[in-house]
């Protein structure tokens, strides 16, 4: 007997099952904009389109889409993770800043204005980001907030209702002009439309903020942070460790000035700092953590499979630059 792969629905019979007004509307009008049937198998095989809307006029022309990342991970931009921009801070520490420049790493710039954006900002990025990377219109997301917040692990009373739609708010209000490197994205956070009779927002990533990508990103261990959740020094430190291949002893001071904490005496800051890692460390299972000694932090990771590749291939450039035999391998995590 003959297995066949079952036959796949048509757009038509698609939308008639996914039972999201906002949903079907735009997809209907993206068939009907690129000629495409509504009888056509699921899904629709969109034309690659620039920012305008226009297909691209220049065979080859480069499209700025969201890498591929895991499903137990969100991918972060590592000018994200590696500064001020998204502060350990609690939510009653705010401030609203305006045009100031934020503490960041060598190599990356940051000024904002708005509300300041906090550790539970970024759940709420890095979870629009992936649901947005998924979507057959590319950027653009549809949710509703009750699903939104069991995706991130949240209650779903009217009170966390109203908590996501402050955070989506903050977001949208918060202007950025983040450089890395080459690339720099100047606007909004995000954009979002609310559809009032289905109960569905619709959320939109501008393309250009994907540029960031480009500079460097990392899949943050999404188990992780949910773990730490309520602990904004904790999260903090655990971005800004899965950032970096390799870490290097760091000053508690610089840390202070770069996770943006409102702690103003640094010994203070370095027994909470102390406190962090400890919960870093059994959130991770000991795969990632730090020790204090002095003013000094020594931290300690094992790389993802991808950093120890990157780790791998530096080390071997290092020894073939020294003419000295360098073996890949014993960089890699053992078995």
């Amino acid at each position: 007997m003959t297995n066949t792969a079952p036959k796949p629905p048509s757009i038509r019979e698609y939308l008639a099952s996914a039972g999201i007004k906002a949903f079907h509307e735009q997809i209907k009008a993206a068939c009907e904009k690129h000629g495409i049937s509504l009888d056509s198998p699921w899904p629709p095989n969109f034309p690659k389109e620039d920012d305008n809307g226009a297909a691209p006029k220049k065979a080859g022309a480069e499209i700025i889409q969201l890498p591929l990342w895991g499903e137990v991970t969100r991918g972060t931009p590592n000018s994200f993770l590696r500064g001020a921009l998204f502060a350990a801070i609690q939510g009653k520490e705010r401030e609203y800043i305006k045009g100031q420049m934020l503490a960041s790493r060598d190599g990356i710039k940051i000024r904002f204005t708005g509300m300041q954006l906090d550790q539970s900002d970024l759940d709420v990025w890095e979870q629009a980001a992936e649901l947005a990377r998924s979507h057959p219109l590319g950027n653009v997301c549809h949710f509703t907030i009750y699903g939104f917040l069991k995706a991130l692990g949240r209650n779903t009373g009217k009170r966390d209702h109203e908590w996501l739609k402050d955070v989506l708010r903050r977001l949208m209000s918060a202007g950025v002009e983040v450089t890395h490197g080459r690339y720099t994205y100047g606007g909004s956070m995000l954009e979002f439309a609310y559809d009032d009779v289905a109960e569905v927002y619709v959320l939109r990533l501008n393309p250009k903020i994907l540029a960031l990508y480009k500079a460097g990103w990392t899949g943050i261990d999404w188990e992780t942070r949910q773990k730490l959740r309520r602990k904004p020094l904790a999260l903090w430190i655990h971005g800004y460790l899965s950032s970096d291949a390799e870490n290097y002893a760091t000053k508690v001071e610089t840390l202070h000035r770069l996770s943006g904490s409102k702690t103003k005496e640094l010994r203070f800051f370095k027994v909470n700092l102390k406190a962090a890692l400890a919960d870093v460390e059994n959130a991770t299972d000991g795969r990632m953590g730090g020790t204090i000694t002095g003013d000094l932090v020594d931290f300690k990771r094992q790389p993802t499979p991808s950093q120890a590749r990157h780790l791998a291939k530096k080390a071997a450039r290092v020894g073939a630059r020294r003419n000295k035999p360098t073996h890949a391998r014993d960089f890699l995590p053992r078995e």
